[in-house]
């Protein structure tokens, strides 16, 4: 790895990754690094307050650095530390994790979405795994004791998330043993050790995990659902606390200190724009431009959903568009990533509380390539429509390009190449691809780019919904009456949809903010380069310091354009 010109800033930025993966053993091994493989998070209230003493003295160190005459890098490296850690320091002190037993960002969520894609490429690797796995109850009893002190704090959750996760977690208990996610996962290759390892992996699934997961039902079961919120009070402000919660969500998320009630009008705004240009493209679709007529056809007709006897053909589409996508990106991108994205369906286990589909980066090591999973579940009432946007958005030019080229710059520190907490521009560079897809000429038809369509309304939609729900008194009835109005999707979807609103407050509006924020940027950009502005050298620019936060993009931008105008 290159050294940095800053040596101090590049020696504290490595101890601060070197922490967070202590902290967060199994995102190691995620990543590739095995030395922490024994090892379980610890999300107790004591280990918490340890972490909180760490962040605080590695901050000062931060701040005390002088780097005024160093060059972007070293600023943009210095200013996203700062930020980061600022952000840990809140989620503590706004005691978030007594709030993760939803089905989105859940405890046992995350631990049934991560088992399946980590492997053991050695023998040791795969027994330090096994030790991990004994200490799976360690981590889902520290939850519990954490929702308890929430409940005792007075911040019950909202009854609709607790009986998601509850789904989740008697889904899981329900599930043959033989093809448990915590059994199956890939192994060394050609080790004779292997049956050996799987029976103790499986012992340790039936004596150890199972009923660990079964405690953390009965704790939601029992203790959660009762005292939970009924649908008329699903957001934050109905929390004592909660109005400066979901301020601090909406900083996390995005970056920017926004006021909710104007990203409310926003969202507002931008539904009516993309209104306009859906009947453009359903006068020439469907021969109307009215919106009830264009969604009543796009909701009805059945050759606008899948197959329900071929739950292959989501994946099998998905994988045209990509191949499509590979063959236009030199036109559009000097840097393309080395790690190639595979195309999956979504676990059986998570299927029915899961989105349509979602993205998991490459493993620094190269052991695990990008993934982009596709809900095969009850295909018969998935859309051909949306699938190209998609795609586009969660894994070529969207995600897999940002995230897969961000763990390839290895001249950047760790913290910088695979810490994806900047959700407004992780997302906001996604949303902003279905939009490059179009220019790009990726959609075949205005079949696709009503799909694009309705997915830019879908994040408008969130603008409104979720700031309607977590600062404006919302009911989710409310929330799911908005969505129907302006979204061609099935009832039962956007209900699955507006609960994942309630389960991770502010995460879905920071899509358009980013997306905007980009758009924002190019066309400032383009303006004031003229004839020198060039859109694969402002991708590059965009996508060149890892992931990052608005504000520093803003940084990056206006010195790519100081540098173009230079030349």
């Amino acid at each position: 790895m290159a050294e940095s010109p800053t040596t101090p800033l590049r020696a504290v930025a490595d101890e601060y990754w070197e922490a967070l993966l202590r902290v967060n053993p199994t995102y190691a091994t995620f990543l590739g690094d095995r030395r922490f493989d024994t090892q379980i998070e610890d999300i107790s209230i004591a280990a918490e307050a340890e972490q909180e003493v760490q962040w605080i003295v590695l901050r000062q160190r931060v701040a005390d650095l002088d780097i005024a005459d160093d060059d972007l890098a070293a600023r943009v490296t210095r200013d996203l530390l700062l930020e980061t850690l600022d952000d840990a320091l809140g989620h503590i002190a706004h005691r978030t994790a007594e709030l993760r037993y939803d089905q989105m960002d859940g405890v046992h969520a995350g631990l049934l979405t991560t088992a399946p894609q980590i492997n053991a490429p050695e023998p040791q690797n795969a027994l330090d795994l096994v030790e991990r796995h004994r200490r799976v109850g360690d981590l889902l009893d520290a939850a519990a004791e954490r929702f308890r002190a929430g409940v005792a704090a007075g911040r019950t959750p909202p009854r609709l998330v607790v009986e998601r996760a509850l789904n989740q977690v008697d889904g899981y208990l329900a599930s043959p043993l033989d093809g448990d996610p915590f059994t199956t996962f890939a192994g060394p290759e050609g080790w004779d050790g292997e049956d050996q390892w799987r029976d103790d992996l499986r012992t340790v699934a039936a004596d150890v995990i199972r009923p660990a997961f079964a405690r953390y039902g009965a704790v939601l079961r029992d203790e959660l659902l009762p005292v939970s919120r009924s649908d008329d009070e699903p957001g934050l402000s109905s929390i004592p606390g909660g109005d400066e919660l979901y301020r601090f969500l909406i900083r996390s998320h995005t970056g920017l200190d926004l006021d909710p009630a104007e990203v409310h009008q926003i969202g507002l705004d931008e539904l009516a724009r993309v209104d306009e240009q859906m009947a453009e493209v359903g006068a020439r679709l469907f021969g109307t431009t009215d919106r009830t007529e264009i969604f009543d056809r796009l909701r009805t007709d059945p050759a606008l959903r899948y197959d329900p006897d071929r739950p292959e053909e989501p994946l099998d589409d998905a994988r045209r568009c990509l191949t499509s996508a590979r063959a236009q990106m030199d036109q559009w991108f000097g840097r393309l990533p080395q790690s190639p994205c595979e195309v999956k369906a979504v676990p059986d286990v998570l299927a029915a509380d899961a989105p349509a589909a979602y993205y998991f980066p490459p493993a620094a090591d190269g052991s695990r390539p990008g993934t982009y999973f596709v809900n095969t579940h009850d295909a018969g009432e998935r859309n051909r429509f949306d699938t190209a946007s998609v795609a586009y958005h969660e894994a070529i030019p969207g995600h897999h390009l940002q995230l897969a080229i961000a763990s390839e710059l290895t001249d950047l520190p760790a913290f910088q190449r695979f810490s994806f907490g900047h959700t407004a521009f992780v997302e906001g560079w996604a949303l902003y691809t279905e939009r490059l897809a179009d220019e790009m000429g990726l959609y075949a038809t205005d079949l696709d780019r009503i799909g694009m369509l309705v997915n830019d309304a879908w994040r408008a939609c969130r603008l409104v919904v979720d700031t309607g729900m977590h600062a404006l008194g919302w009911t989710r009835q409310q929330a799911i009456d908005l969505m129907v109005a302006h979204m061609p999707v099935g009832v039962d979807e956007i209900t699955v949809e507006v609960d994942r609103y309630v389960a991770i407050p502010a995460q879905a509006l920071s899509y358009k903010v980013g997306q905007r924020e980009i758009l924002r940027l190019r066309a400032d950009a383009a303006g004031a380069l003229g004839d020198r502005f060039d859109i694969s050298g402002f991708h590059d620019a965009v996508l060149g310091s890892s992931t990052v936060s608005l504000p520093v993009l803003g940084a990056i931008v206006a010195d790519w354009v100081a540098r173009r105008e230079a030349a």
